[in-house]
């Protein structure tokens, strides 16, 4: 597990992650890399939860490989380079959907459970899109847009307790909760409809800053991060550094918050 946030206004859209990746033993570390520009100079990129590798491969590093692909560095793909006055959203989630699952995942012997959020704009438009790229065990249905351009708002994903209680009103087992006390079961699902309906916090706003976005999913991940921290029945899955990506029409790809292990002085390629 894991805790990504995107906030999408018309400015653009904030990407942010904590750094804690679970491997497929269990062993969890708390320096996994879950942003990515996907491609150098062009305003994609992508973030992940779930498994932090499929085989021995970390997704990092096969976001990389991809991206080398979409750069037009891989001799061996030529044609997955992105024109950048011609490429489209839907096609690099397709893409992802190909690299990950179909040439990755399913040769993989161990079932693979990782959601990507791609996040970004197509080729001279004016408005961002969220997609997403859902792998379940060996099923991956096709990409799916989540947010098209003229969605705005924050969508939130892996470790979902702190959030939906936060901006729903209402935990993730709220469900259970109301049949164990008398609504009957055929009920609950309506009942649990309208109680968001009511009880939903709303955060953003289309004309807000870049800059009040930033913060905002800064403040979305820390407070995932502590109210796991300290719920004493929750996995410690979700923690270490945030990092911070936006995406905007003019500016492109930046990152705004990382990590980082090289030495000062070294450029990173993303």
């Amino acid at each position: 597990m894991t805790i990504i946030v995107s906030v999408k206004i018309n400015d653009g859209i904030v990407m942010a992650a904590d750094s804690a990746g679970t491997m497929g033993s269990g062993q969890i570390y708390t320096h996994a890399n879950k942003i990515t520009n996907l491609c150098a100079g062009l305003p994609v990129g992508a973030m992940s939860t779930g498994a932090g590798g499929i085989g021995n491969e970390s997704v990092e590093t096969l976001l990389k490989d991809l991206r080398r692909r979409f750069d037009g560095r891989d001799p061996a793909y030529p044609e997955w380079r992105l024109d950048p006055a011609s490429y489209t959203m839907e096609r690099v989630a397709g893409r992802l959907r190909s690299f990950l699952f179909e040439e990755k995942a399913v040769p993989c012997p161990e079932p693979v459970n990782l959601q990507l959020r791609l996040c970004g704009y197509s080729a001279g438009r004016p408005l961002a899109e969220v997609w997403e790229v859902s792998m379940t065990g060996q099923d991956c249905p096709p990409p799916r847009r989540i947010m098209e351009e003229t969605g705005f708002g924050v969508m939130w994903d892996g470790q979902y307790e702190a959030l939906n209680r936060l901006i729903l009103g209402l935990g993730f087992d709220i469900g259970h909760a109301l049949v164990k006390h008398g609504v009957p079961p055929q009920e609950a699902g309506r009942l649990q409809e309208e109680l968001v309906r009511d009880l939903y916090a709303t955060l953003s706003v289309p004309a807000m800053p870049i800059q009040d976005a930033i913060d905002l999913a800064r403040f979305l991940v820390e407070t995932t991060i502590g109210f796991v921290r300290f719920a004493v029945f929750l996995p410690k899955s979700v923690g270490g550094a945030v990092e911070i990506a936006a995406i905007t029409k003019h500016e492109g790809f930046r990152w705004v918050q990382r990590k980082g292990f090289y030495p000062t002085g070294i450029l990173q390629e993303d």
